[in-house]
């Protein structure tokens, strides 16, 4: 069985490339969202409406070689978030893509501006980071939906202070009711709901993303009576940690928050998940965020033995600074979900640095990484300086042997 997975652009017959119209034209049965099916409602064909994988590969598996070829009809250009990338690979059957125009493409032509030099934020199904990607990069292009509407992420950017950048937004393009709007963020707040719309936002005071140093003062946080980590052993703790910009991250005994939030600046385009069971410390945690103005991060409140496993998500990168006596559930829940997950932990007590080794020692495929940090802070007595020494922290890092670390996740489709 032949299938052609067809991109058909902004969704206007119109706009089909001349090589999707004949691979179409070829194939008695087209397969595809309804949306995607209906400008082919009286072709005759067999119309088959799901843009579900499993479903798909069924119905390709119940055909006969001579009942194709068969189209799977996708929205917008095969590359481009797409469901294509889910079916280059139907059991059974000779898939060849065919490109279509996106919706970047299209509504770069419409507003008479390049795309090369924009970055792409999806906000359609995923959880992406629009402030930070606004104010890092001079132009962003910006694919919505569900409740993340043009009018959600304006008073996303409004909050954050960036109502004044240019907005652009475009409605049902390529469509006979198409509407394109431009104006600031802070002019369409108020807008009602668009079910397909897109955004091109321009900030001409954007400035580079630079890695920040690590170990922010302790002063610049919220505190409480829970423990916090001090400034010396986030810079030493989080530098071996090391994410990615894009990362998913664990902050497990995150407390009030002080490497939560030195997290979540690290990764701008990634996110945070911080873990807290004591109730204090959940209220100083979610105030440091709001503080920080932190877009990127989950709160998960709970003992992590009992709440990591059931989170539908995949951790690159997990640090770990309590565990309540559950070290042993917790790193087998985050090797589950990713095998290649690097780990940080930090310990003042020997039982912990005991725990972690003898794991690690039943786990030989890992590398298991132990530094001892001791540090004092001067105090004021007169006009001396008194040297008063900090409890010593043992910094722990875990990686594979065979060097597989880091961002193991599929890339999850808007």
């Amino acid at each position: 069985m032949h299938v052609y997975i067809i991109g058909t652009g902004p969704g206007n017959p119109a706009l089909l490339t001349g090589q999707a119209k004949e691979a179409i034209k070829a194939s008695p049965i087209l397969v595809g969202d309804k949306r995607m099916l209906a400008p082919f409602a009286a072709s005759g064909k067999r119309l088959v409406a799901t843009y579900r994988r499993d479903e798909i590969c069924r119905f390709a598996a119940s055909l006969s070689d001579d009942e194709g070829p068969m189209a799977v009809l996708v929205s917008g250009d095969v590359g481009f978030f797409s469901l294509a990338a889910l079916l280059t690979d139907i059991p059974g059957c000779t898939v060849t893509r065919l490109a279509g125009i996106s919706s970047l493409v299209y509504f770069a032509a419409a507003l008479q501006t390049t795309w090369n030099d924009a970055f792409i934020v999806s906000r359609h199904g995923r959880r992406e980071s629009l402030v930070a990607a606004v104010r890092q990069h001079r132009k962003v292009f910006v694919l919505t939906g569900g409740s993340d509407a043009p009018a959600a992420l304006c008073r996303e950017l409004c909050q954050a202070g960036l109502d004044t950048v240019s907005v652009a937004i475009g409605c049902n393009l390529s469509y006979d009711n198409e509407t394109i709007l431009i104006g600031t963020a802070a002019d369409f707040v108020d807008r009602p709901d668009d079910a397909l719309a897109v955004m091109m936002i321009e900030n001409e005071k954007a400035r580079p993303w630079l890695r920040p140093i690590h170990g922010l003062p302790d002063e610049a946080f919220q505190r409480g009576k829970a423990p916090m980590t001090k400034q010396e052993i986030r810079s030493v703790a989080l530098s071996k940690l090391a994410p990615e910009a894009d990362a998913v991250v664990c902050d497990i005994g995150a407390g009030t928050g002080s490497c939560t939030i030195e997290l979540a600046l690290q990764v701008p385009f990634g996110y945070v998940y911080a873990f807290e069971v004591n109730e204090e410390a959940l209220t100083v945690l979610q105030q440091n965020i709001s503080h920080f103005d932190l877009a990127n991060v989950t709160v998960v409140a709970g003992d992590a033995s009992q709440t990591l496993k059931a989170l539908d998500m995949v951790p690159d990168y997990a640090f770990i600074g309590g565990t309540k006596g559950n070290l042993v559930t917790i790193l087998d829940d985050l090797y589950h979900k990713n095998e290649a997950c690097r780990i940080v932990m930090t310990a003042i007590s020997l039982e912990t640095l005991a725990a972690a080794t003898a794991y690690y020692a039943s786990h030989s495929e890992y590398q298991l990484d132990i530094t001892q940090v001791s540090t004092a802070r001067s105090r004021q007595m007169g006009q001396h300086h008194l040297m008063i020494a900090q409890n010593p922290v043992y910094i722990m890092t875990a990686v594979r042997r065979d060097g597989r670390e880091g961002p193991m996740r599929e890339e999850p489709l808007s």
